[in-house]
């Protein structure tokens, strides 16, 4: 799904309208330019190109997400994990702690997720 990979100025530009929609195209202009200090036709062409790419939308001058945010979310990690480590999520997680601690609470909530993802054992 590289339709769904964003650029980090798409990425935080996208963020705002999942932050604030719906949300008017003057207002995403005025939010645009405070937080990332751009100017109205640069907001005006990266909501052009998010639109055409299917990931927000804009109908009556008024700006929401086509895409969630957690779908975005879920492909840039996928993509970091499968560029940078070959697909290796015990990889990652060890380059990512990088001798880091963890408490009993987090370890407990991993240990969750990784049961509540784990493949089913055909051999049980």
């Amino acid at each position: 799904m590289e339709h769904l990979r964003l650029a980090e100025g798409e990425y935080r530009f996208a963020r705002i309208v999942w932050e604030n929609e719906p949300l008017p195209s003057g207002k995403l202009v005025e939010l645009s330019q405070k937080e990332l200090g751009w100017k109205k036709s640069t907001t005006y062409t990266v909501l052009k190109k998010l639109v055409e790419r299917g990931i927000l939308r804009n109908e009556n001058a008024v700006v929401t997400a086509a895409v969630p945010q957690e779908d975005i979310l879920r492909e840039e990690s996928r993509a970091v994990v499968d560029r940078a480590f070959e697909g290796s999520l015990p990889s990652f997680l060890a380059h990512f702690m990088g001798g880091k601690t963890i408490s009993n609470a987090e370890a407990d909530e991993l240990k969750a997720l990784i049961d509540r993802f784990r493949e089913e054992d055909s051999h049980a």
